[in-house]
C-alpha cells in the first residue's frame, strides 16, 4: 500500500488557531520560533525536550516502543499528541530491512504529525560511531583505529558516507564522534576513543564531524566531559582531574570539534568532576560552552543520565528535582526517553519549584535545530524521495547500506590503520608458500574485526535467528585468499576469556608442522562484562585476557617462527614476549575489511603505514600512565617502577625506509604571538611504496607549571613512491604551545622552545630538534586561539639524469 502524503493539521478546522507566522520558511528561524513558542502549551513545550526508545517495525507499521528493565512503560498514543522531541534508535534497536525501516519510522512521523496541533515531526537520532548502527549497514573500523591512520581526510569522507546512509532512510541525528581523550588503558570503552593524545584526538575527531555535517546529519560531540578519566578505570566512575588537566587534556577536543568543525550538538557525560554531576553543571554546560565558546546547538542527555542524578549521583530528591538541575545546568532533551522532563516537569513548573523560563530556552533551542532542519516547513515530508508511492514488500531490498564504494572505503581506512610493532628478522612479510598455521581464538571468528557499537555487536548478538547483514571475511578466511599456494590451517587454542587450557595443545601441535605460525589473538566486544572490550567491560590489568598468554607462550616454545597479531579494542601489555615473537601486528577493531586488510598487510601487498594513537605497556600493571608525562611521570630513580611503553605513541613500522633531512633553518627567536615554518625532506630510499607519519612534538624546558616532557602539536602523512620524495612544511604558531598557567589562565610564556621532528613520541626516534626563543611579554588566550598547526606536503621532482 502505498504512503498518503503527510497530513498538514494546521490545515485543518481543530488547528486553525495555531497558523501563524512560524509556518513562514521565508522569515528568520528565530522569529519563527518566537512565534511557535508562544503558541505551544506547557505540556506541548515539555514534550519536545524528550524522547522516546522506538524500534521500527519489520513489516513497516511503524515503531513501538522499546522496553527494558531501565524504561517505563510508554503509552504511545496517549504522549503523541503534545508531541514529541525525538525519536531513539529506530534501526539501532532491532534488525529491520532498511527500506522497511524507513517507511515504518515514516508512518511513526506521520502519527505523530496527525495526533499533535502543530504537525511537528520528532527528531530521529541514532549512533553512529563506527557506521550507521543499522542492519546491512557498513560497519568501519573503530574510532581507535581512525587515530591509527593519522588520516583526517579520510576519516572525513568515511564520516560523510555515514550520514548519506543516515539520511537516506530518514534519520536526523547521530551520536557520535567520542571525543574523550584516553587517560586509562583499562576503561572498556578504549576502543571508542581516538587515543591518548588531545590534539589527535582533536583533528581526527574533528574531521569527523566536517564529514557528518556535510551530509545534513547533526553530529553529537560525546561525552562532555571527563568520562574517560573515571577513577580506577571503572565505567561512569567519579572524575579526580584537576583545572589543567580539564583544560589542557580533556576539554581541547570538544573546543576544536566545536569551533572548527562546526558541530551542532552535544551530549553531557555521565560522569562527576571534583564531585558535580556533568548534568548537573551550569557552570560546563552554560559559563563555558555557551557563554564563552559561543555554542547555540543542543545539549542532550547521555541515556538516562537525568534520572542518574537522583538514582546515582544522589543530588536530586525525586524525578522532577533531577529536572530541575538539568534544565538549570543546559541540558535541553532527555534521552532515550521520557522519565524527569514529562509530567514531572509539568507539575514542577504549575507549582513553582521550576521556572518556566528554562524550558522555554531549552525549547527555543530544540525549535532552532528542527527549523534548520526544515522539520517546521509546510513541505516537509516524512519518507525519503525514493520511497514514495510504494509499500513495504515492495520497497524491500531496495536500499543498500553497505554498497561496494562503503567496504572499499573500509578497507582503505583499515589498511591504513594496521600497525607492524615489530619485525626484527624481516619475517614480514610472508611468502605466502608452504604450510600456515592460522592459530588463536580471533582467528576465525567474524565478531572478532567489531567493536562494541557496530550493528552485529550491539544489537546483532540478541538475534541469533537473523543473518548478520554484512559480509565480514575472518582473518584465516582471507589469508587463504591471500595465499591460495599455502596450506593454511587452523585451530582456535582457547576461547577470549576463561581458564580452559585443553585446546592449547592441539594448537602447539599445528604449529609445529608448520612453516610459520600465525597467533591471532585479542578482545571479544560486548557490554557491561559481556565482552573483553567495549561499554562496561573494563579491565584489572592490561594482561591479555583469559588464557591467551599462556597459548602464546606455548606456540613460541613451538619452535616454529610466530607472527603476533592482535585484535583488539585496547593495547595489551607485550613486554614478557618482546624478544620471542617473529613479528607483532596490531589492529584495533578494523572492521568489516579487516580480515582481508591484514592478510594484505601480512603478505606485503599492502606497506603497513598505522601508527599508535596510543602507547603499549610492556607490564600489564602500573596502570593509568600516557606518554603526556611531566618529569616526575617518567621514569626515574626514586621508584623501582618504570612505566615506558614497550612502543610508544606515535610508533610504527613500514616494509621500507625513510631518510629526514631538514630544510631551511627556522628563525631562532619569534615574539610570543609570532610564527614560523619548519620544514624538513623526507625521501622514500626503498624499494616500495609507502607512507611516513611526520610528528611534531614541543618540549617546553622551563615553564610555570609542570609541563609534558613531549606532546604533539601537528603531523603530517606523506605517502611516497619507491625513491620519491617530499617537502613538509608545518607552519608552527606560538599559540600551539599555550597552556594554562598559575593562575589559572591560557598563556604564551617567553621562554626556550625544543620543536621535535620525529616518527613517535619516543625519544629514540626524534630525528631532528629545532630550537628557538619566544620574545616579548607573556600572552593570555582564549578559545579564539589557533588551535590547529597548518601542514604542506610537496612532492619534490626527481633531478634529471645527467646527459653522457
Amino acid at each position: 500500500m502505498a504512503i498518503p502524503p503527510v497530513p498538514h493539521a494546521r490545515r485543518t478546522e481543530a488547528a486553525t488557531a495555531v497558523d501563524g507566522p512560524w509556518q513562514d520558511p521565508t522569515l528568520a528561524p528565530e522569529e519563527r520560533v518566537a512565534d511557535l513558542v508562544s503558541r505551544m502549551t506547557l505540556q506541548e513545550k515539555t514534550a519536545q525536550l524528550y524522547g522516546i526508545w522506538v524500534g521500527a517495525d519489520d513489516d513497516g507499521d511503524g515503531v513501538a516502543p522499546h522496553q527494558n528493565d531501565m524504561i517505563d512503560a510508554i503509552d504511545w498514543d496517549g504522549l503523541i499528541p503534545r508531541g514529541l522531541g525525538q525519536l531513539t534508535r529506530p534501526f539501532g534497536t532491532a534488525p529491520v530491512d532498511p527500506a522497511v525501516g524507513a517507511i515504518s519510522l515514516a508512518r511513526a512521523q506521520q502519527a505523530i504529525a496527525d495526533a499533535g496541533r502543530f504537525a511537528i515531526p520528532a527528531l530521529a537520532h541514532e549512533e553512529c560511531l563506527a557506521g550507521f548502527t543499522a542492519w546491512g549497514a557498513t560497519a568501519y573500523p573503530v574510532p581507535l583505529s581512525w587515530g591509527a591512520a593519522w588520516n583526517p581526510d579520510l576519516v572525513a569522507e568515511m564520516a560523510h558516507r555515514i550520514g548519506g546512509d543516515m539520511r537516506s532512510v530518514g534519520i536526523h541525528q547521530g551520536l557520535a564522534p567520542v571525543l574523550d581523550v584516553v587517560r586509562d588503558l583499562r576503561w572498556g570503552r578504549v576502543e571508542e576513543t581516538i587515543g591518548e593524545d588531545p590534539y589527535l584526538v582533536a583533528t581526527i575527531g574533528t574531521a569527523y564531524v566536517r564529514g557528518l555535517e556535510s551530509a545534513g546529519i547533526v553530529a553529537t560531540l560525546k561525552h562532555f566531559a571527563g568520562y574517560a578519566a573515571s577513577a580506577g578505570a571503572r565505567n561512569l566512575s567519579p572524575v579526580r582531574a584537576g583545572a589543567r588537566e580539564l583544560a589542557d587534556v580533556i576539554l581541547p577536543p570538544f573546543e576544536m570539534a566545536l569551533i572548527e568543525g562546526g558541530a551542532r550538538s552535544v551530549m553531557q557525560s555521565y560522569t562527576e568532576i571534583d564531585g558535580v554531576p556533568s548534568a548537573a553543571d551550569p557552570a560546563l554546560l552554560t559559563g563555558l560552552l555557551r557563554d564563552t565558546w559561543g555554542f547555540d546547538g543542543t545539549v542532550v542527555a547521555d541515556y538516562f543520565a537525568i534520572g542518574f542524578l537522583e538514582t546515582l549521583h544522589k543530588v536530586a530528591e525525586d524525578r522532577a528535582d533531577a529536572a530541575r538541575l538539568a534544565l538549570r545546568a543546559g541540558v535541553d532533551v532527555e534521552l532515550p526517553t521520557v522519565r524527569s522532563y514529562g509530567d514531572e516537569l509539568v507539575s514542577a513548573v504549575r507549582n513553582g519549584s521550576v521556572a518556566e523560563e528554562l524550558v522555554d530556552r531549552a525549547l527555543h533551542r530544540v525549535l532552532l535545530q528542527k527549523c534548520a532542519l526544515g522539520l517546521l516547513d509546510p513541505d516537509w515530508s516524512p519518507l525519503p524521495e525514493q520511497l514514495r508511492g510504494a509499500g513495504p514488500e515492495q520497497v524491500r531490498d531496495s536500499i543498500d547500506l553497505d554498497p561496494p564504494e562503503n567496504r572499499a572505503l573500509a578497507r582503505q581506512l583499515a589498511e591504513q590503520a594496521v600497525i607492524l610493532l615489530a619485525n626484527p628478522g624481516g619475517t614480514l612479510p610472508l611468502s605466502g608458500a608452504g604450510r600456515i598455521a592460522v592459530v588463536g581464538p580471533r582467528a576465525d571468528d567474524a565478531l572478532a574485526m567489531l567493536g562494541c557499537y557496530s550493528f552485529p555487536s550491539h544489537v546483532g548478538v540478541l538475534h541469533p535467528e537473523v543473518a548478520t547483514g554484512i559480509d565480514i571475511p575472518t582473518v584465516l578466511e582471507a589469508l587463504r585468499a591471500e595465499f591460495p599456494g599455502a596450506a593454511v590451517d587452523s585451530a582456535p587454542g582457547c576461547e577470549v576469556d576463561g581458564g580452559d587450557t585443553s585446546g592449547i595443545a592441539a594448537a602447539v601441535g599445528l604449529a609445529r608442522e608448520a612453516d610459520i605460525c600465525v597467533a591471532v589473538l585479542g578482545d571479544r566486544a560486548g557490554l557491561f562484562g559481556r565482552g573483553t572490550s567495549g561499554e562496561g567491560c573494563d579491565a584489572d590489568d592490561l594482561a591479555l585476557p583469559g588464557v591467551q598468554g599462556e597459548l602464546l607462550d606455548a606456540l613460541l616454545d613451538s619452535g616454529t617462527p610466530v607472527v603476533l597479531v592482535l585484535l583488539t579494542g585496547r593495547p595489551y601489555a607485550l613486554g614478557r614476549w618482546a624478544d620471542r615473537t617473529a613479528a607483532v601486528v596490531q589492529a584495533f577493531f578494523p572492521g568489516e575489511e579487516g580480515g582481508p586488510a591484514l592478510a594484505a598487510v601480512l603478505s606485503g601487498r599492502v606497506n603497513p603505514t598505522g601508527r599508535l594513537p596510543v602507547g603499549v605497556p610492556r607490564d600489564p600493571g602500573g596502570q593509568p600512565w600516557t606518554y603526556l608525562q611531566p618529569p616526575l611521570g617518567l621514569a626515574n630513580g626514586v621508584s623501582n617502577l618504570d612505566p615506558t611503553a614497550l612502543y610508544p605513541f606515535g610508533h610504527g613500522l613500514s616494509y621500507t625506509s625513510f631518510a629526514w633531512e631538514p630544510g631551511a633553518p627556522a628563525p631562532q627567536e619569534i615574539p610570543t604571538d609570532g610564527s614560523a615554518d619548519i620544514e624538513l625532506t623526507v625521501r622514500n630510499t626503498g624499494d616500495r611504496a609507502g607512507a611516513e607519519v611526520v610528528q611534531l612534538y614541543v618540549h617546553d624546558p622551563v615553564a610555570q607549571t609542570t609541563r609534558p616532557d613531549s606532546r604533539l602539536i601537528g603531523y603530517a602523512r606523506v605517502p611516497l613512491d619507491a625513491g620519491q620524495e617530499a617537502r613538509v612544511s608545518f607552519r608552527f604558531h606560538a599559540d600551539l604551545v599555550s597552556f594554562t598557567g598559575v593562575g589559572g589562565r591560557r598563556v604564551v610564556e617567553p621562554g626556550a622552545l625544543e620543536l621535535r621532528l620525529a616518527a613517535s613520541s619516543g625519544a629514540a626516534d626524534i630525528r631532528h630538534t629545532v630550537r628557538l626563543r619566544l620574545t616579548g611579554p607573556e600572552r593570555t588566550l582564549d578559545h579564539r586561539r589557533r588551535l590547529v598547526c597548518g601542514t604542506s606536503v610537496e612532492p619534490v621532482k626527481a633531478a634529471a639524469p645527467a646527459r653522457g
